[in-house]
């Protein structure tokens, strides 16, 4: 089953999977399942993430929502540890947020076609630790709809695996 944060909805029933199955069966991107994002997602199901929100703003709105799931979906296309890159950033690198980017466009790109549209909402999320500004109205979607699904990641989940560890101290204090 493929859902999104604070979605019930089954995604691979709806319109929006037959606009990115292909990216979302890629063996690539399947790969992002065993990277940690935001301390309590994987990279995949952030990616998921911003995919659905990014698609269904852009929907509402009459704006391109094909190329606004599928770029959520390659925004964060990178395949190092995230905490790992900063331990070793050096004075003159550039930050994690505004290198990997770069990274994930030219992960996109030699994987799929991307559209300058695309290309602009994957290079630009990262906005405004990416100097460059963002040329399209749906690269600011995804610059704002990356960091609601960020703290919608590690509130929600965090509330919930706190939730989980409270019930089971209280549990193991009512039986002892």
């Amino acid at each position: 089953m493929l859902h999104a944060i604070g979605s019930g909805k089954e995604l691979t029933k709806m319109q929006y999977y037959a606009l990115v199955s292909d990216i979302l069966e890629d063996e690539a991107v399947q790969r992002l399942q065993f990277f940690r994002h935001h301390r309590f997602t994987t990279r995949l199901q952030h990616s998921i993430n911003v995919s659905y929100y990014n698609y269904l703003i852009c929907r509402r709105f009459h704006w391109d929502a094909v190329s606004a799931a599928r770029a959520g979906l390659l925004h964060d296309l990178y395949f190092y540890e995230t905490d790992a890159y900063e331990r070793k950033e050096m004075p003159g690198q550039k930050s994690h947020s505004a290198y990997h980017p770069e990274v994930a466009l030219e992960n996109a790109k030699m994987r799929f076609a991307l559209n300058p549209r695309e290309s602009d909402m994957i290079t630009k999320h990262m906005w405004p630790m990416t100097k460059a500004m963002p040329k399209y109205k749906e690269s600011y979607v995804i610059v704002i709809v990356d960091k609601y699904v960020a703290a919608l990641e590690f509130c929600a989940l965090g509330f919930r695996r706190m939730k989980r560890y409270v019930w089971k101290k209280s549990a193991a204090s009512e039986n002892s």
